[in-house]
């Protein structure tokens, strides 16, 4: 394995290696064909559901629009790490080139924080299809859920430019291999050879606005939406309403309780085994079970599907 040699010319590193899982060969496979088999259902289950919401005119709404947008943020999400990740297991050659570094933290995180608007905009979209029902269709028109699709897809990316140009500016001067599986924040900075205090608490002051801003929004909105839906007699209607915020709310969790425990502090590294495991968690098994909570447990999503693939799911 390369290490320092990989170097240019003026002595700062060209290349990272990302030390992965170190482990036997055996288990290294074993590893493999498992995140492999998750990477490709994951796939699957999010074109199922833009393809379902493409096909059925019923689900041209922007409940829906909103979900097919969604799905395509998590496969885009968890093809920006999980690709690279698998060929580090079955390759003698770990390396990423600097800019490749770069580029998968920029593309990752800035997924992540889209993903965090996303929640946010459908929380709002259930708030308005719950608590104010009668001027659901006004408020909620088809041009401001296109509005609020290119928001949640820019806001992600610019968000995530301050910290992008913070680290390009971060000398490396060797040794050059990161304890984990991508490019992550904490594992990089700590092989600069320089002080990056600066960079670390900028970097955690955004992170932590990202993650707290649209984890207190959406808690915000759904306590309200509870405490509307508390309020209708029982009935379909109101198991209707608890099952969608149920739903929404399993995924909140599984996505703010992994990313809590990483990034509000992107300086500590000092457990990188547990670093690795929450970050595969959301990484990866946060897209895989999205389309089975949020999606598959809809009755219109699955009549979509049915039509789709003519059985019986």
């Amino acid at each position: 394995m390369r290490t320092l040699e990989t170097t240019n010319i003026s002595g700062f590193v060209s290349e990272f290696i990302l030390l992965g899982f170190p482990c036997r060969r055996d288990i290294q496979i074993l590893l493999f064909v498992l995140f492999s088999f998750i990477y490709l259902l994951t796939l699957l289950g999010n074109i199922s559901v833009i393809c379902a919401v493409w096909s059925s005119r019923k689900l041209h709404t922007p409940m829906y629009i909103l979900l097919a947008n969604f799905s395509f943020l998590e496969i885009c999400y968890v093809s920006s790490d999980v690709p690279k990740m698998l060929t580090n297991m079955i390759s003698q050659n770990k390396s990423i080139s600097y800019t490749g570094c770069l580029l998968q933290f920029y593309f990752f995180f800035s997924m992540c924080a889209a993903e965090g608007l996303f929640l946010s905009v459908m929380s709002f979209d259930r708030f308005l299809a719950i608590c104010r029902p009668l001027h659901y269709s006004t408020i909620m028109t088809h041009h401001l859920c296109a509005q609020l699709v290119v928001f949640c897809w820019a806001g992600g990316f610019l968000l995530l430019l301050t910290p992008l140009i913070l680290i390009s500016q971060v000398p490396f001067c060797g040794p050059n291999t990161i304890d984990h599986f991508l490019c992550d924040l904490a594992p990089l900075l700590a092989l600069s050879c320089a002080p990056v205090s600066g960079v670390t608490l900028t970097c955690s002051i955004i992170s932590s606005l990202i993650i707290f801003l649209t984890f207190l929004y959406i808690l915000g909105t759904y306590f309200y939406v509870l405490s509307v839906v508390l309020q209708v007699p029982s009935g379909s209607g109101r198991q209707k309403a608890f099952s969608t915020c149920a739903s929404h709310l399993v995924v909140v969790s599984l996505f703010y309780g992994s990313v809590m425990v990483m990034y509000v502090n992107p300086g500590s590294g000092d457990y990188p085994g547990m670093q690795k495991f929450v970050t595969l968690f959301y990484a990866l098994a946060t897209p895989f079970f999205n389309p089975l909570i949020y999606n598959f447990r809809n009755k219109d999503m699955k009549d979509a599907l049915k039509k789709i693939l003519n059985v019986s799911l």
